[in-house]
């Protein structure tokens, strides 16, 4: 399946360095598939001549407007594309999704979802031609050079900046929930889910008083520690437009230079009604690439 990625990505223009979706090695890929529920019945295989050539894999999850989203990806060598495979690859996740929803009584708010990046021309055509429409996307970008950083500006008064301690996790977690309150197409986020995933060592919060105005989480990359990611930047809807987002990201950056990360990568989506491109770019980040997210109603 590894090889499969590995062989996907000249084709693909995949990034491999993508922290959305790069190339993952062999024992990522099984570390995933364990996470699966059921993973022989929610993965496909594509063999050809005893080799696998093809893979498809269903997730789903709640989102915080009650939707079901089921999301099917597949990946198959280009050698192999054009023939009908692809096809079948997507007829097989439909039909296993129907099954899934009939199971799950989930039929009233479910919908199938698909990713492709823009420059997956081959995923994207077949999406498009089976019914699927784009209703997002989520754009990345890098910061090459974090040797080199912006300059900071004065915080305004009140306000303090400084690490996420172990009591402080769930108001982190609240403060990211609530950021996402109006944004779409959000999973819904269980403070449990935050801890599973949490790597406190580089987050970073404003406070004004004892209230937590903002949020910068930010981590070293286990697969590279040469590389920096900016997984969250949130800030309550009360304390937006004061530059506390801009000094959360800096000293969150900083910390990642500290820790050793000489680049840092970071994406937002373009459901997001607050739009922190400015920000990003006036602090260094260029973008890179652009991951669409598709969806289509089921029929049973």
């Amino acid at each position: 399946m590894a090889a499969v990625r590995l062989g996907c990505a000249e084709r693909d223009r995949i990034d491999a360095h993508s922290v959305v979706e790069g190339l993952p090695t062999a024992a990522e890929i099984a570390e995933a598939s364990a996470r699966l529920d059921d993973p022989s019945g929610n993965q496909l295989l594509v063999e050809y001549k005893g080799s696998v050539v093809g893979y498809s894999t269903i997730r789903w999850w709640q989102e915080r407007d009650g939707t079901w989203l089921y999301l099917h990806r597949g990946h198959l060598l280009p050698e192999h594309r054009g023939q009908g495979i692809g096809s079948a690859m997507l007829n097989w996740a439909e039909n296993r999704v129907r099954r899934l929803v009939q199971q799950h009584g989930t039929a009233r708010t479910a919908v199938f979802g698909a990713n492709a990046m823009a420059a997956e021309q081959d995923a994207t055509a077949l999406l498009l031609e089976t019914g699927y429409r784009r209703v997002f996307s989520l754009v990345e970008f890098k910061l090459a050079d974090l040797s080199r950083l912006a300059d900071g500006k004065p915080l305004p008064a009140g306000i303090r900046v400084g690490a996420v301690g172990s009591s402080s996790y769930r108001a982190a977690w609240r403060t990211v929930v609530d950021a996402y309150a109006d944004a779409a197409y959000t999973k819904r986020w269980t403070f449990q889910s935050f801890l599973a995933t949490a790597a406190p060592a580089c987050w970073r919060a404003a406070w004004e008083g004892e209230r937590m105005a903002g949020v910068a989480l930010c981590s070293i990359r286990r697969q590279d520690p040469t590389v920096g990611e900016v997984e969250e930047l949130s800030v309550r809807a009360e304390s937006r437009r004061r530059g506390l987002g801009r000094a959360l990201l800096l000293d969150g950056l900083r910390c990642l230079r500290e820790h050793g990360a000489e680049t840092v990568r970071l994406y937002t989506g373009t459901a997001n009604p607050h739009r922190s491109y400015d920000l990003y770019e006036s602090v260094g980040f260029r973008r890179r690439n652009e991951y669409v997210r598709y969806r289509k109603p089921i029929t049973v």
